[in-house]
């Protein structure tokens, strides 16, 4: 059915919630600034797109957005090696299946390192052909999605997210999607929906 499986990263692969918590707070406390975030702010805003995170969250607060986000990305960049984030259950070996099957991408609204440093933290760098972030191009995710998709020669992808966001991305780049029930957000739209890593694995790597 598919040639090829497109990941989004947070959320569907692994949770770095309360890291990128951290970095924002260290982050802030750099500026001044006596806001702090935790887990539950950041997770009212998964999905989106940096800049946009960063005018809902500091909204009335008095910073230099360019300088502040700039500064944020260097921060990600040094610390998230370092905090890392959690797969979800069944992904490592998931993935390491799935990659005997299909090729496999990652697609997400991250910083620029933001992919390279989970690969490279939980070991799955291998395991994936090709990346991209909206840090690196500064596109919306159906703009990289459709950037993958023609770049890689995809003829029959499919991507796996767990928001309505993600949907709607996929979609706009005519790729079917998958819905990872077991992230952030809801989804209403999909073509495909499971209910964890395992189950996703199996059915994608059964003979249809």
């Amino acid at each position: 059915m598919f040639d090829s499986l497109i990941f989004d990263m947070d959320g569907t692969l692994w949770d770095a919630v309360d890291s990128y918590a951290e970095v924002w707070n260290v982050t802030s406390h750099e500026f001044g600034v006596g806001l702090r975030v935790d887990r539950n702010d950041l997770l009212l805003h998964m999905g989106k797109t940096i800049d946009v995170i960063f005018n809902e969250l500091m909204n009335g607060v008095n910073v230099d957005p360019s300088k502040y986000l700039e500064r944020l990305d260097y921060n990600e960049s040094f610390l998230m090696p370092r905090l890392g984030g959690k797969l979800y259950p069944g992904v490592k070996e998931g993935i390491k299946f799935l990659s005997q099957r299909y090729r496999l991408f990652m697609i997400s609204n991250c910083g620029a390192d933001g992919v390279r440093n989970m690969l490279s933290f939980t070991g799955l760098t291998p395991y994936f052909e090709g990346t991209l972030t909206h840090g690196e191009t500064g596109r919306g995710k159906d703009c990289n999605i459709a950037g993958i998709v023609e770049t890689f020669c995809l003829r029959r992808p499919l991507y796996i997210g767990d928001t309505q966001g993600d949907c709607n991305a996929a979609h706009a780049a005519g790729v079917p999607m998958g819905y990872a029930s077991w992230g952030f957000g809801e989804c209403h739209d999909a073509e495909l929906r499971f209910a964890n890593f395992d189950s996703m694995t199996n059915y994608l790597m059964s003979d249809k």
